[in-house]
C-alpha cells in the first residue's frame, strides 16, 4: 500500500520530527513545564533514533545484497521484503539479480564440467599449471588421465613433484615456457615414446597459467615412415629395373653371340659394339642415379647469417633473368629493395629458388604468355617467398608425390630438385607449400619463421 512506501514513511517521520522540534522549542522558550519538556524531548529523540534505524535497515539490506554477489551466496532472498518492504521494486530487482547470477554460475559450472569431461576423454595429454613466483608453490590446476597414462605418473598436485619424477620432461618444457612446439623423446618405464608437445602461456583474471598439451606420435611417425619408404622403394625399384632389365637382356644376347664362336663376322662385331655401348650408357645412368641419391642424403649444414629479402630477390633476379629470357619467359622479381631481415644460408636458399624457378620455366613452355612472378609476403609470424607461374599446373594426384625422391613429371627430369629443396627448408626450420590449379598455374612458397 502507499503508506508502506519509503517516500511516505520518510516524509511522515520528518514531519513528526519537525513538529516535535518546534513544540520542544516553544515549550522551552515560553513555559516552565519541565516534565512536559522532558517527555517531548524523549519522544523527539526516539523519533530521530527510529528514523536512523529505518534508513540503516535499508542500507543493511543493500550491503547484504552486495556481499551476496561478491561471495556468490545464492541462498539470500528478499521475497518477504517484496510484499512488505518500502522498496518492493528494488527488492524484487535484488531477487532477480541474485537468481540470474545463480543461473550464470550454474551454466559456467556445467560448461566447466563439460570441458573437463571432454579433456578427460581425448587421447591428448593436457596439464595446466598455475604459475606463481615460487616454483615449489606452482600448483597443477588440471591433469587429465591421458597425461597420466602417457607419462606413466600419477596426477600430481604440484609442478615440482612432476619435475622430480620426470626431470627430462620438465627441462624440455621449460625451454618453451614462453610458448611454442617441441618434439620430445622420453624413456618411460623402459619404453621410448615420442611426444609432440605444445606450450601455451595464458593470463586469466590476473593469474598466469601454462597449458601443456602433448601426444604420442610414435605410431603415426612409423606409419608415415613406412609409407614414405614404400613410395621411395617403388621409385628406386622402378629406376633400377629400367636400367638393369636392358643390361641383363643385352648381356644374355652377347653371351649367346660369343658362345662357341672363335671368330665373329663384321655384322656380329657391330652388334656387339652396339650392345656394349648400350650397357655402358645404362650403367652410367645407374651410377648417376646413385650419385643423385647420395646428394639428397649429404646436404651441408646451413651457415645461418642475416640477409635482407631484397638482397635475396636481387641475386635470384640476376641469376635467372638470362635463362628466362632465352626461353622467352617473362620473369618478374618484385620488392628487391626490401629491408626485412631473416636468418638463412644464402647459397642454399638461392639453390632452392633456382630449382623452383627452373621448374616454373619448363612448366610455362606451352603457355600463350609465359610469365613467372617472384614476390614475398608476411602473415602473422611467417615470411613467405612465392614463386608463381601461369603454366600447366600440377594434377591433384601428383601433388602428394612431387616431393618423393626421383619422382618427376618432366621429361629428362632427375626428380630430386624438390626433394633437396624441401630438405634445405627443413634445415632452416621452415617448409615448402604448394598450391596448384591444372591448366591455370602453380605457386610454390618458401615458408620461414619470422618473429
Amino acid at each position: 500500500m502507499f503508506y508502506q512506501r519509503f517516500t511516505f514513511r520518510l516524509i511522515f517521520r520528518l514531519l513528526i520530527i519537525n513538529l516535535l522540534g518546534y513544540l520542544l522549542f516553544y515549550l522551552i522558550k515560553n513555559t516552565q513545564l519541565w516534565f512536559t519538556i522532558i517527555g517531548v524531548a524523549m519522544i523527539f529523540l526516539g523519533t530521530i533514533i527510529s528514523l536512523y534505524y529505518y534508513i540503516n535497515q535499508i542500507r543493511s539490506d543493500i550491503n547484504r545484497f552486495i556481499l551476496a554477489v561478491k561471495t556468490r551466496d545464492h541462498t539470500l532472498n528478499f521475497k518477504n521484503k517484496v510484499t512488505r518492504g518500502s522498496f518492493p521494486e528494488l527488492y524484487e530487482s535484488f531477487s532477480d539479480i541474485l537468481q540470474v547470477h545463480k543461473q550464470i554460475r550454474l551454466e559456467q559450472e556445467a560448461m566447466f564440467q563439460l570441458i573437463k569431461t571432454i579433456l578427460e576423454q581425448v587421447p591428448v595429454g593436457v596439464i595446466v599449471v598455475n604459475n606463481t613466483k615460487e616454483e615449489k608453490d606452482e600448483e597443477i590446476a588440471f591433469f587429465n588421465q591421458a597425461a597420466s597414462n602417457l607419462l606413466g605418473v600419477p596426477a600430481y598436485k604440484y609442478w615440482h613433484r612432476l619435475k622430480q619424477h620426470l626431470p627430462a620432461f620438465g627441462t624440455e618444457i621449460e625451454q618453451i615456457l614462453t610458448g611454442g612446439k617441441r618434439f620430445l623423446e622420453l624413456k618411460i618405464q623402459d619404453k621410448l615414446i615420442q611426444l609432440s608437445t605444445e606450450v601455451i602461456p595464458l593470463n586469466l583474471y590476473g593469474k598466469n597459467y601454462t597449458i601443456i598439451s602433448f601426444q604420442n606420435i610414435k605410431d603415426e611417425i612409423e606409419q608415415k615412415e613406412t609409407e614414405a619408404w614404400n613410395r621411395l622403394i617403388g621409385v628406386i625399384s622402378h629406376e633400377i629395373l629400367n636400367s638393369i632389365t636392358p643390361i641383363s637382356s643385352l648381356s644374355d644376347t652377347i653371351n649367346k653371340m660369343v658362345t662357341d664362336k672363335k671368330i665373329l663376322t663384321e655384322d656380329e662385331m657391330d652388334d656387339l659394339k652396339t650392345a656394349l655401348q648400350t650397357i655402358q650408357r645404362r650403367s652410367s645412368g645407374l651410377l648417376d642415379f646413385v650419385k643423385d641419391y647420395r646428394l639428397i642424403a649429404e646436404l651441408p649444414t646451413p651457415n645461418l647469417e642475416s640477409h635482407t629479402i631484397g638482397e635475396i630477390l636481387k641475386h635470384i633476379k640476376i641469376l635467372m633473368q638470362p635463362f628466362a629470357r632465352v626461353k622467352n619467359v617473362v620473369l618478374e622479381v618484385e620488392q628487391t629493395s626490401s629491408k626485412i631481415t631473416v636468418q638463412l644460408d644464402l647459397k642454399l636458399v638461392e639453390q632452392v629458388l633456382i630449382n623452383l624457378i627452373t621448374n616454373s620455366i619448363y612448366a610455362v613452355e606451352n603457355s600463350t604468355h609465359p610469365q613467372i612472378n617472384v614476390n614475398y609476403r608476411l602473415e602473422n609470424t611467417k615470411l613467405y617467398i612465392d614463386v608463381t607461374d601461369n603454366g600447366k599446373g600440377i594434377d591433384a594426384g601428383d601433388l602428394e608425390k612431387i616431393f618423393v625422391p626421383f619422382y618427376t613429371t618432366r621429361k629428362n627430369g632427375s626428380g630430386i630438385g624438390l626433394t633437396i629443396s624441401r630438405n634445405i627448408m627443413k634445415m632452416h626450420r621452415g617448409s615448402i607449400e604448394v598450391i596448384s590449379t591444372p591448366e591455370s598455374g602453380t605457386t610454390f612458397s618458401l615458408v620461414f619463421n619470422y618473429v
